[in-house]
């Protein structure tokens, strides 16, 4: 009788694990990534510095397709924020809202692309050995080697999306101008398009001093992670959300003590003091704000209403998407769902105005 019910309950589990499987993989509904690296040789920073070999690590989804021109019609990159690499956006409340089966970006239609920033994730980064003496990079470093692997590392010579969150968002405004002709429509989210400044250059500004200033960094050739890296963490919890989450997820002291501990906890297990440096003042170099007339695809601009990091108060959004030829911008009204500079992540949230910006975009040749 034991064996029995023993075999009974085996067969149940098996069943319910087979049944989570199902449900798991219908509510991915779209193919893992491809992973791989891209070297680029003797790559020249505009710093005057030279890398002889940059490895570029990227993921794909889907496969790229050309029109009778032998232009590449269907691809779509999209770039990672600060600290981030292209995998935080196989989740699903990306992923899972937008690369599934007639979803907004089907991988089945589309050639996705989420490569590793320099400097981040699994591509070329101080962390790797030459720590301090890693080349200082910035966000055009950044955006011509996102170009280059696109090109040459890919085949990829045209994109139908340049998508971006936060300094992704700001890469994209800097796609734009770079390289005007190279897509049909770009969709920064959570960015400005003006220099870092206010209080967006003083968060900074705070971790980038407390690492310069801390003894026990030694100029980037330290042994042990610095102490600095806690305040980088601390800086990042407190600046990624809004007021009322943090609230609700620790309404008394020992509980937003408990909460801030486990964050930089998790943090410090897997960054590096150096590679936090360099992704920082890697936007000394942002500023589109003097050619935003140069940008010819139509842009879709989306913000948050609780967005600490780039705030509406400022105005600076709606004064300067006046300048963009095909521009239009819209900030997400508060809500239960906004998860302030997070909002960018949470698709749900926008993904309805990415298709109007998709179908609005859609080349004539295409649409007929």
């Amino acid at each position: 009788m034991l064996d029995n019910i023993t075999s009974m309950g085996s067969q149940f589990f098996r069943l319910v694990a087979a049944l989570a499987m199902m449900f798991v993989l219908s509510a991915a509904d779209y193919p893992a990534p491809r992973e791989d690296d891209y070297t680029i040789r003797d790559f020249k920073f505009t710093s005057g510095e030279t890398l002889p070999e940059l490895r570029i690590h990227y993921r794909t989804l889907g496969k790229a397709e050309r029109d009778a021109q032998g232009k590449t019609r269907n691809a779509v990159l999209i770039m990672h924020g600060t600290t981030g690499s292209g995998a935080q956006f196989i989740r699903p409340e990306f992923a899972g809202e937008l690369f599934g089966k007639d979803q907004p970006l089907d991988a089945a239609k589309f050639f996705i692309v989420l490569p590793d920033g320099i400097g981040h994730g699994r591509s070329s980064k101080p962390s790797d050995a030459m720590h301090a003496k890693f080349p200082h990079y910035g966000y055009i470093d950044m955006v011509e080697a996102q170009y280059r692997l696109l090109i040459d590392g890919l085949g990829a010579n045209h994109a139908r999306l340049v998508t971006g969150t936060s300094m992704g968002g700001m890469h994209t405004w800097l796609w734009g101008e770079m390289h005007p002709d190279f897509m049909d429509a770009l969709m920064p989210l959570a960015s400005l398009p003006t220099q870092i400044s206010g209080r967006n250059r003083a968060w900074r500004r705070i971790i980038i001093d407390a690492i310069h200033n801390s003894p026990t960094w030694k100029g980037g050739d330290y042994i042990t992670q610095p102490m600095s890296l806690r305040t980088a963490a601390e800086m990042l919890w407190f600046m990624s959300s809004n007021p009322v989450i943090r609230q609700k997820e620790a309404p008394t002291l020992h509980e937003a003590d408990d909460k801030i501990d486990e964050f930089v906890a998790d943090y410090m297990k897997t960054a590096d003091t150096n590679d936090v440096l360099y992704a920082l003042e890697a936007s000394h170099d942002y500023d589109p704000g003097p050619d935003l007339e140069k940008i010819r695809a139509p842009l879709l601009a989306i913000n948050s209403a609780d967005d600490l990091i780039n705030p509406p108060e400022l105005g600076i959004l709606e004064r300067e998407i006046k300048r963009v030829p095909h521009g239009r911008a819209i900030v997400i009204p508060f809500s239960d769902k906004t998860r302030g500079h997070g909002s960018h992540t949470r698709a749900a949230l926008w993904k309805d105005e990415l298709a109007k910006l998709l179908k609005e975009s859609e080349p004539q040749e295409s649409a007929r």
